[in-house]
């Protein structure tokens, strides 16, 4: 692996470790509550168990780039990076928020693409 394919998968699992503490650790507070454009305290607090139940899916995400580096096994880099690919992607389809995607989807692509040169 090269240090910027190393680089950019870092970058991804570094995204998806702040997205786990944002879901699991400040989804009711106000940080949290700006970065999720959550209406209100009391939408947060019914759904902060969704939310926390989904951070852990980032978590794994992260883990799994991060064993992939520690590894030094590119399969399981672009497993990992075409499971974030897809969920970024779906993701911004499912909430009508194209800014999803190029804060999920586009940093994996472009390490996916220079994990495949």
């Amino acid at each position: 692996m090269s240090v910027l394919t190393i680089f950019l998968i870092a970058l991804v699992a570094f995204e998806h470790v702040y997205f786990l503490i944002l879901e699991m650790f400040y989804w009711t507070k106000p940080k949290g509550m700006k970065a999720f454009k959550l209406k209100s305290k009391e939408f947060a607090e019914e759904t902060k168990v969704l939310a926390a139940n989904q951070g852990l899916y980032n978590g794994f995400l992260a883990a799994g780039l991060i064993f992939s580096i520690v590894q030094k096994d590119l399969k399981i880099a672009i497993f990992f990076l075409i499971c974030v690919t897809i969920a970024g992607i779906y993701g911004s389809y499912s909430t009508k928020q194209i800014k999803l995607f190029y804060i999920q989807a586009v940093p994996a692509i472009l390490a996916l693409i220079f994990t495949l040169l």
